[in-house]
């Protein structure tokens, strides 16, 4: 798959202009090219993958004797794959066979780590040097890399992924393999393991993990996959050599990205704990037991940071409870991570900016740093380009959708945007204009709204206009 792939979106680089170019004629002249930027390339590459899965997901293999995928369902649950969001059509554990549980595996796995990082560690592997083009690539799906970094950056990729799946894989298997005998124990758990650190949210179970919604081995271990996947790969690199210094008692030393990633991963975690506990304790969650209350309102408010699994009946939460989630949804996970929102790094950069104003100063200070007005304005873009597509995409599903509620909308879009996989149990329900807005929301948000802009926008700007000043009132 990778290598077709890598043949499809075979780039040439032009280092006088500066652009990408996939050349059909022979003698490369102007008329035989098309030229890409980078930020195309990153969302055709994603494109090609999603229809590649959705061709294996149609073939007999994938699907149950006496079951036949639509073409629309295939697209769907690949593109739910390869986003790693986690929505599904059909019932992952009953519609689809070993097989076909096994190719929905290989995508979110795909989509989850970057297409791109996989095709630039088969090169790596081959001997291979990475070519300009395949740096600034990886650099546009890992934001805060640098170009000669890109190299440690796809070892440190794999390297945490294989052992942090690995480790899952066998925790879970300790807890689960008398209960699911033989293969299949092994399959639930590497199966369960990769999902949750890619923070797809798919499951083998019908129920996704509501019966193990007491079993505090089983949460733990989901939760720190959710976590860590959720982190990324720079933080989770600095933070493995911060601890590495602090046993041998050496400088400690970590860049203000990966605090700001740690403070608002812990604010995100444990304020909406408390939050959900205190809304839900005599509603959703009387009847439970106090260790079930504890790691059932952890988990809910840990999950929706682009995960998708539940070990509860979202349909049951009371309405603040819905609303904590889907702003959990929005904020999503961390750059660089293997999840969808807006980033915990963008709300971090929005809020120094908020409590700057407030101290009437003209910089942005956080940490005894200033932050770029570049990086300020990107921070706000990126919001207000996902506001808009979100209010787009429940617009055309309030005119196409009747039976779902405002409610039921919105958690649906929020989930898809987040690329979190939480539902209230509307997915299945969507005709095919719902599922087409669906799955445009998992891709704007699994790419980024931003690289989505710059996908579509001008190179360059036409021409350099300068215009007399003029204020209009604001506020």
């Amino acid at each position: 798959m990778l290598t077709f792939l890598r043949r499809t979106l075979s780039s040439a680089f032009d280092n006088d202009s500066g652009k990408y170019y996939i050349d059909f004629s022979e003698e490369r002249n102007i008329k035989g090219e098309i030229r890409f930027q980078p930020a195309q390339l990153l969302a055709l590459s994603f494109i090609a993958a999603i229809f590649i899965g959705t061709f294996l997901l149609m073939l007999p293999f994938s699907t149950c004797a006496g079951e036949s995928i639509s073409f629309m369902d295939a697209l769907f649950t690949s593109t739910s794959a390869v986003c790693v969001t986690g929505l599904i059509v059909q019932d992952t554990a009953s519609y689809f066979t070993p097989m076909g549980q096994m190719v929905i595996l290989m995508l979110f796995q795909l989509g989850g780590l970057g297409i791109m990082a996989f095709s630039t560690l088969i090169l790596l592997v081959a001997g291979k040097k990475i070519s300009i083009q395949d740096k600034i690539i990886i650099q546009q799906d890992y934001h805060h890399t640098a170009a000669k970094n890109v190299k440690s950056l796809i070892k440190n990729i794999f390297f945490y992924a294989i052992a942090i799946e690995g480790i899952g894989t066998l925790f879970l298997f300790v807890k689960w393999h008398g209960k699911f005998r033989g293969p299949k124990g092994l399959f639930y758990s590497v199966f369960h393991a990769i999902s949750a650190f890619c923070n797809a949210g798919f499951s083998v179970f019908g129920d996704s993990l509501e019966s193990f919604r007491g079993d505090v081995w089983t949460n733990i271990t989901i939760m720190s996959l959710i976590v860590l996947g959720s982190l990324g790969f720079l933080v989770l690199s600095e933070s493995t050599d911060l601890f590495s210094r602090i046993i041998r008692r050496r400088e400690r030393k970590m860049s203000l990205h990966s605090k700001m990633v740690w403070i608002m991963t812990l604010f995100l975690i444990i304020f909406p704990f408390i939050s959900f506990l205190m809304i839900e304790w005599d509603r959703s969650l009387q009847g439970f037991s106090l260790k079930e209350k504890i790691l059932a309102s952890l988990f809910q408010v840990i999950t929706p940071r682009t995960a998708g699994f539940s070990t509860m009946e979202l349909g049951s939460l009371h309405p603040a409870a819905i609303f904590l989630l889907i702003s959990l949804m929005f904020i999503g996970a961390s750059p660089g991570s293997t999840g969808g929102g807006v980033k915990t790094s963008t709300i971090g950069v929005i809020f120094a900016f908020i409590k700057s104003r407030i101290a009437a100063r003209e910089s942005v200070n956080i940490f005894y740093r200033t932050l770029p007005l570049e990086l300020v304005t990107k921070a706000f873009t990126v919001v207000v380009l996902s506001i808009c597509v979100i209010f787009l995409s429940c617009a055309i599903l309030f005119l196409t959708q009747s039976g779902m509620s405002m409610e039921e909308t919105f958690f649906e879009v929020f989930s898809a945007f987040g690329t979190v996989g939480l539902s209230m149990g509307k997915t299945a329900k969507l005709n095919s204009v719902g599922k087409a807005v669906i799955i445009f929301t998992m891709f704007i948000g699994r790419i980024g709204p931003l690289t989505f802009l710059y996908a579509f926008s001008r190179e360059k700007a036409f021409g350099k206009f300068e215009y007399v000043e003029e204020n209009v009132m604001i506020g």
